[in-house]
């Protein structure tokens, strides 16, 4: 019986590790016929172990396969100078001379469409203590239980700046769920105008924007901007690995928001981020004079974006 244990544990162990390392495999060299080989050896090998029953053996191959794996894995390094896509070319980085910051790579694109606009990156100064308002933004664009977070930051003078963690893109590589468990992008923090990043989303995506304000002290507000702000220099200077679980737009958010409160409690709906407006109205974060639905309901900004002219101010118009 400990015998026919073990060989079903071994066969488990051998099956997920093949998975594995056939999806790793795929995702890094993207060659199908390479794949192919190494299922069929591994598979022979591993249908080999079992017909011989030797699972001492077979536990000491699989031990040896799972070591060079994890060498090989371990040894992939992300890159800061590849042929990025024009949206995901330059992470934010800042300067801060005592209550002012000078931010760089402020992305400010006029988009004709969803696939093709005018680029233009520029720097801006300002106050750290002119904060206003800090707003956090869900965009949905197919199911209900995912959305993209934004956090777009409020000044006394009218301007917003918004920030969104992404995967930062090569020119010829498309977006993959499965791809960001296998270090196919990297990690970078866009800074942006909200008529370039929200608008991009609400007009040209046609994706269900939503907007809410939250319910921050002023240094909480200037802390997390300052937060963001070393965060993207940190990347700059270290590049780092996108991950559709552990780094991701909001479980970026919400590690910058514990620096903000570390008593803030982790929840399933940090990583179904659908439910994250959710998650912050049950914490008090955001408004709570009106039942969630209707508070969900009024936070729905894309309605009133698409009817906004080219001439009206942006961030003004989908705040009213």
């Amino acid at each position: 019986m400990q015998r026919k244990i073990g060989a079903a544990l071994l066969g488990i162990a051998l099956t997920l590790f093949l998975a594995w390392t056939l999806a790793a495999f795929l995702f890094q060299f993207e060659r199908f016929a390479l794949i192919a080989c190494i299922g069929a050896v591994a598979l022979t090998g591993m249908l080999g172990v079992l017909a011989r029953r030797n699972l001492r053996h077979g536990w000491m191959a699989f031990i040896f396969c799972l070591a060079a794996a994890t060498l090989w894995w371990s040894s992939i390094p992300p890159q800061q100078d590849l042929a990025w896509a024009p949206d995901t070319a330059r992470g934010v980085t800042a300067e801060f001379q005592g209550d002012t910051v000078i931010v760089h790579n402020i992305r400010d694109f006029i988009w004709e469409d969803e696939n093709t606009a005018t680029e233009q990156w520029k720097s801006e100064t300002y106050s750290l203590n002119a904060i206003t308002s800090v707003d956090l933004l869900t965009s949905v664009w197919s199911s209900p239980a995912i959305a993209h977070v934004l956090i777009s930051f409020g000044f006394s003078d009218g301007r917003h700046l918004a920030f969104s963690a992404e995967i930062r893109r090569e020119a010829d590589e498309e977006f993959s769920s499965i791809g960001g468990f296998f270090k196919t992008f990297e990690l970078v923090l866009i800074a942006a105008e909200e008529r370039d990043i929200v608008k991009l989303r609400t007009n040209f995506r046609g994706e269900d924007v939503s907007l809410f304000p939250l319910r921050l002290k002023p240094e909480q507000a200037r802390l997390l901007l300052v937060t963001y702000l070393e965060r993207g220099n940190q990347l700059a200077a270290e590049p780092e690995f996108y991950n559709t679980i552990t780094a991701n737009c909001t479980t970026v958010i919400f590690r910058l928001a514990r620096l903000v409160d570390p008593g803030l409690p982790f929840d399933w709906r940090v990583l179904a981020s659908g439910y994250l407006p959710a998650y912050l109205f049950d914490l008090g974060a955001i408004d709570t004079t009106k039942p969630l639905d209707e508070t969900l309901e009024d936070a729905r900004i894309t309605s009133r974006a698409v009817l906004l002219s080219p001439s009206d101010n942006y961030s003004t118009g989908i705040r009213r």
